[in-house]
């Protein structure tokens, strides 16, 4: 459904075609995007993530095999798909969604995951939690934002209250690459046996991937079977 249209709730008949004839402009570059977020040379100039990659963590590899970093240190997590390079525009756009509150964006790149999820196999979906205090502070949790277009379309369930965020950390924004998973460390709280079960693990960035490691890690321990990160966007080492 276009977005204009959804937004306006012109979901039928006459309706819909008043809302059809009323035009946006592209968040990027200002120029009329119809009824789209951004227009179509802007959402070609997106930065793709370079292929091939390593299956596990998604930073780029020769030929697709395992990278060194998860040859000398696996993660908890068995597979990462990301739709995009963390790199201009597309940080922009993301700082947008979740610091300026633009939740048609989550929306919007929450489809885009959608179309990568379909080559996963799991159970559930679970948007890595935040803090409630840093809940409160911006209002809504980015993670589950892009999670809803992914649970439609995949007709799987999102779980929002098995697993929980205890510490309320620095932001790993803030610290150096090195530090992120000592800041990490025991952060998240499980509620509930996941034994056997296959679990797509949803958030917008991965640059060290701690948190997201820190998270599969207590799925794992409790039973997780398979926990997929799907992200948004993948940060790349500077050197890369």
């Amino acid at each position: 459904m276009p977005i204009l249209t959804q937004f306006l709730g012109l979901t039928s008949g006459p309706l819909r075609r008043i809302g059809q004839l009323l035009a946006q402009d592209c968040l990027l570059c200002a120029a009329t995007s119809g009824d789209a977020i951004l227009c179509r040379a802007c959402t070609a100039n997106l930065p793709c993530l370079q292929t091939p990659n390593c299956p596990r963590c998604a930073l780029p590899t020769t030929q697709g095999e395992l990278c060194g970093r998860c040859l000398a240190k696996a993660p908890y997590f068995d597979a990462t798909l990301a739709a995009f390079r963390y790199d201009f525009p597309l940080d922009k756009l993301v700082q947008s969604f979740k610091y300026g509150h633009r939740l048609a964006l989550g929306a919007y790149f929450g489809r885009q995951l959608a179309a990568l999820a379909g080559t996963l196999l799991a159970d559930l979906i679970i948007p890595l939690p935040l803090h409630p205090e840093r809940l409160r502070q911006r209002g809504f949790n980015q993670a589950l934002e892009l999670a809803r277009p992914v649970s439609t379309r995949c007709r799987l369930p999102i779980d929002t209250a098995s697993c929980s965020r205890t510490r309320n950390t620095p932001a790993q924004a803030d610290l150096a690459w090195r530090e992120r998973e000592k800041n990490m460390r025991n952060a998240f709280h499980c509620a509930v046996d996941f034994t056997g079960k296959r679990i797509i693990l949803v958030d917008d960035v991965m640059t060290t991937g701690a948190s997201l490691n820190e998270c599969a890690r207590t799925l794992k321990l409790h039973g997780a079977a398979q926990v997929s990160v799907l992200v948004l966007a993948r940060a790349l080492p500077r050197m890369l």
